[in-house]
């Protein structure tokens, strides 16, 4: 087959075909990877990349779902049209030519102080994607169970709940340890030799990592690190830090480890379960309940990490208790913006242990001090930057900031938090409001920009057609129980119903969306595939409101982005008719959609 030459237009690829395909290719790499068959899963990477499915679905990723598709890189090349996303998957070829990055600047939240990024050009993030979807099922088979950062089906509130599981029994001395410059320092030939790969995709990753950055018009070497933006980098990254858990267990095992009686040593199963460490990227917490342990884990994670030329940050590396002071330093410890604390409290008024003994502590997650603060300064700031803006501009302005924080935080013991924010919300709005009437009262103030809504008095809301437009309090965010995902559970592990309901019960989903998502039974309405952990999902008006549309459920359904675009073209909203044969035809309503178990025939029942 002649890959130079396009196999159909863009806007007539079968897109259900060619997802279906590469799912298949990725499955069986997982699963030859879980049993260690090496050479089966070198034959399926190079099997897939070949394909003309994998490199359909990359080019995708990065010109028409990525977030980044309208950002150049040093060709200044940037959202492609339809016929260069074409001719574009006719380029993918491994061993091509690699382009510098193009060095961006960003400010880290709460901070003076920026990130680098580095941005590639849309040929290498379109081939980097492509190396992805052979690289990542063979890498998530062996990852450890406890790292969850940058991986497909995993997320913050995962870790959250590991520390939970770990601590909720036993109070423990916690290492909180954070790498410096993890991406920027990485060993070029370390991680390499770590990656193991075919010599193919070996020489095209060296490429990339080699390939130095464009700064201010400047042109810099990169002799180690990988650099920030680059569509491989954060599955590059653990790769790197693969290997620390085992690490930590196997010293454990040597460690000095004895009975409750004091009598004989542990078992080697026991020890290395006496210890946990709960990874999220460069991000890292090692928990026991004997300090001399965890002093040494600390050594030794320092060893190990030479070896792959990082080093632990001292400024951001402490030793601390989860119940009691340590030293000079409080109880308690900072992870991922929560703060994990234990407090004691009267033995009727705690839970057990194993034994049924009261346990006489209570593990309480809070949103950390410092992350409350950002927040607050950043609602503030849009405050004070829609002075003259109108109270509709204003609450659009903020409801997708308090949405989005509170969503975070509503798996553990936020309601203090919230009603604090919101207290100090109401007084920043009520200055707000007084700088735009000088000379009207309180009174007149409060009965222009508050409401009284459903039995709650001060509501900052105003009034639009027939309802209120009002804005979010983080008090009336549900604080609810998250289920962590299962330890070796991987989305290529092809249980797919499991996947689409834990994406639906994900705490940072939006409500809508989450109603959305059960009622489409976790299904694209257009294509009627499962929407995956990393699609892009939007919410689309079945009518177009251009058409008469009404903003209801009734009238929603969930799509992918690319069938999205496809839908939006077809159903009149741009006010052209379209060539309805140009795209495969939707599924029929009331059809329900299978995967049989060779992800290869799909069937109407």
């Amino acid at each position: 087959m002649n890959t130079e030459q396009p196999m159909y237009e863009w806007n007539k690829i079968p897109w259900r075909k060619h997802e279906r395909m590469a799912f298949k290719l990725q499955k069986r790499i997982y699963q030859a990877s879980s049993r260690g068959d090496v050479r089966t899963v070198r034959r399926l990477q190079k099997l897939l990349m070949k394909s003309w499915s994998a490199r359909c679905l990359a080019v995708r990723r990065v010109t028409q779902d990525n977030q980044g598709k309208k950002t150049a890189g040093v060709d200044g090349q940037r959202s492609l049209t339809p016929k260069q996303r074409q001719n574009l998957i006719g380029q993918l070829k491994l061993g091509t030519k690699v382009s510098p990055t193009r060095r961006v600047w960003i400010p880290k939240p709460g901070k003076e102080e920026k990130r680098p990024l580095g941005i590639p050009t849309m040929k290498d993030r379109a081939l980097q994607a492509l190396v992805k979807l052979a690289l990542e099922p063979e890498w998530e088979a062996q990852f450890e169970p406890n790292s969850y950062g940058f991986r497909p089906g995993r997320s913050c509130q995962d870790a959250i709940s590991a520390i939970q599981t770990v601590i909720k029994q036993k109070a423990k001395y916690v290492l909180d340890a954070d790498i410096a410059q993890c991406f920027d320092r990485i060993d070029h030939e370390a991680l390499l030799n770590k990656l193991n790969t075919s010599p193919t995709i070996r020489r095209q990753i060296r490429a990339w990592l080699k390939a130095g950055v464009m700064d201010n018009m400047q042109y810099f070497d990169t002799s180690e690190g990988t650099p920030q933006g680059g569509v491989i980098s954060p599955l590059l990254a653990n790769i790197a830090l693969h290997g620390m858990e085992w690490r930590i267990k196997e010293y454990v095992e040597t460690c000095d480890l004895k009975r409750s009686d004091g009598k004989y040593q542990l078992p080697k199963r026991d020890k290395r379960d006496s210890v946990s460490i709960i990874r999220y990227a460069d991000d890292f917490v090692i928990l026991h309940n004997d300090i001399t342990v965890v002093q040494g884990c600390r050594e030794v994670i320092s060893e190990w990490l030479k070896g792959m030329g990082l080093e632990l940050k001292p400024s951001k590396t402490r030793i601390a208790h989860t119940l009691n002071e340590h030293g000079q330093e409080k109880p308690g410890f900072n992870f991922l913006g929560y703060y994990v604390r234990q407090f004691p409290v009267g033995k009727y008024t705690t839970g057990k242990d194993t034994k049924g003994k009261p346990l006489g502590f209570k593990t309480i997650i809070t949103p950390s001090k410092e992350k409350c603060k950002v927040h607050y300064d950043q609602i503030k700031r849009v405050i004070n930057d829609h002075k003259g803006s109108s109270q509709k501009s204003l609450i659009d302005k903020l409801n997708p900031i308090i949405r989005g924080w509170t969503n975070y935080y509503s798996t553990v013991n936020s309601s203090k938090a919230f009603k604090k924010l919101d207290a100090n919300i109401y007084i920043a709005l009520k200055a707000w409001a007084k700088s735009r009437h000088r000379n009207k009262g309180e009174q007149w103030l409060a009965d222009k920009y508050w409401k009284t809504i459903g039995g709650d008095n001060w509501v900052f809301a105003t009034r639009q057609g027939e309802k209120h437009l009002r804005l979010l309090k983080h008090r009336d965010t549900n604080i609810r129980d998250y289920v962590k995902v299962k330890g070796e559970a991987s989305p290529y592990d092809g249980n797919l119903i499991y996947w689409s309901i834990r994406m639906g019960k994900n705490p940072e989903m939006p409500k809508r969306t989450a109603s959305l998502l059960k009622q489409q039974k976790g299904k694209c309405a257009h294509c009627g595939l499962y929407l995956k952990d990393g699609d892009v999902i939007e919410r689309d008006h079945i009518i177009p409101k251009s058409l008469g549309g009404k903003d209801e459920y009734k009238n929603w359904q969930l799509l992918h982005r690319h069938c999205h675009d496809i839908k939006t073209a077809l159903d009149g909203s741009y006010g052209t008719k379209s060539d309805c044969n140009s795209v495969e035809p939707k599924p029929p309503v009331n059809s329900e959609w299978f995967w049989e178990n060779d992800m290869l025939a799909m069937r109407f029942v």
